[in-house]
């Protein structure tokens, strides 16, 4: 895969919704897919914390290196050798996991990342929007494009259930998973309606989620 596959903007995004997710007193945090490193620019500015990044863009990677104490310009599984263990009180993976080949495999291994209080922090898209439903149920489609739930480059795809699988099955245990930019609707409220609330979830277009080792793990 061609790793200069997306446009600025997309290294530019500070993904301001996620910083109610970062506990108040971090003083070291790892930032996965960290693009130009402006979310973790903010954790800086916010808590005065140490921040690390790993990007595999090279340009993005130069950019953010700039910005942040230590940036890895590799693939994430190549950078497992280089980070430190029991170090990070926070490890962020904002929009990223569904671009991963493996990503239980990441979770597990990343946990010696963390120290003892230590929680992840993602944001994931949700495959279950109503929008998407609509497109595969209705009319047939699933349209790839260039940014989004069915950005192109996503290798993965998830749902509010399978999210809190995949956490509980890596070992983690949920602190807080909220959903994301919803839209509701005259078509999905009706559906939902029908549905007896079990389209609820689909709403969202994406989940945030704070999660934590298995206390029996730690």
């Amino acid at each position: 895969m061609d790793k200069d596959y997306k446009a600025e903007p997309y290294y530019k995004n500070p993904r301001m919704p996620m910083l109610k997710y970062i506990p108040e007193n971090i003083k070291t945090s790892l930032e996965v897919g960290c693009a130009y490193g402006n979310f973790s620019l903010l954790l800086q500015e916010k808590f005065d914390t140490e921040c690390w990044g790993v990007e595999i863009v090279k340009d993005a990677a130069d950019i953010a290196s700039q910005k942040l104490n230590k940036v890895l310009n590799c693939d994430i599984n190549d950078a497992m050798k280089q980070l430190p263990n029991n170090y990070f009180d926070c490890i962020i993976f904002n929009d990223v996991i569904e671009h991963l080949l493996d990503p239980y495999e990441v979770l597990k291994k990343i946990k010696v990342k963390l120290n003892k209080d230590g929680v992840i922090i993602a944001s994931i898209p949700n495959v279950r929007f109503w929008n998407n439903i609509k497109a595969l149920f209705f009319a047939g489609e699933w349209n790839y494009r260039d940014s989004g739930i069915l950005d192109w480059t996503h290798l993965r795809f998830f749902t509010y259930k399978s999210i809190v699988k995949m956490f509980k099955e890596t070992g983690y245990e949920i602190i807080n998973i909220e959903g994301l930019r919803p839209k509701k609707s005259f078509s999905f409220c009706i559906s939902n309606f029908l549905m007896l609330g079990r389209l609820s979830d689909a709403q969202y277009h994406q989940f945030a989620c704070v999660v934590r080792q298995k206390t029996e793990e730690i």
